[in-house]
């Protein structure tokens, strides 16, 4: 077994830390100094610096995840140089 911090645990609180962020400032409506201020001193123990270093790092990884967006279809246009075509073959 190797020595120091288990990568495992490390990721589980901040995925709990990152869910509760959201709660706070989504669900909640609270505000983000206050947020941050509650994560750090009573719910996770940390710093506030700390706090935001995981936000910012969870962020980013969901933005990593996230699909590029499907570009739509276009439709042809119908332009007055088409309606034209048209209008000759009739």
């Amino acid at each position: 077994m190797g020595k120091g911090r288990s990568k495992r645990l490390i990721e589980a609180r901040d995925e709990a830390l990152f869910r509760r962020y959201h709660y706070w400032t989504e669900v909640k409506r609270l505000r983000f100094d206050d947020t941050i201020r509650l994560l750090s001193e009573t719910e996770f123990f940390i710093s506030d610096q700390r706090v935001m270093t995981i936000i910012r790092r969870m962020v980013a990884q969901i933005r990593d995840m996230s699909p590029e967006p499907i570009p739509k279809k276009k439709q042809p246009q119908v332009t007055k140089r088409i309606l034209k075509f048209l209008d000759k073959r009739d």
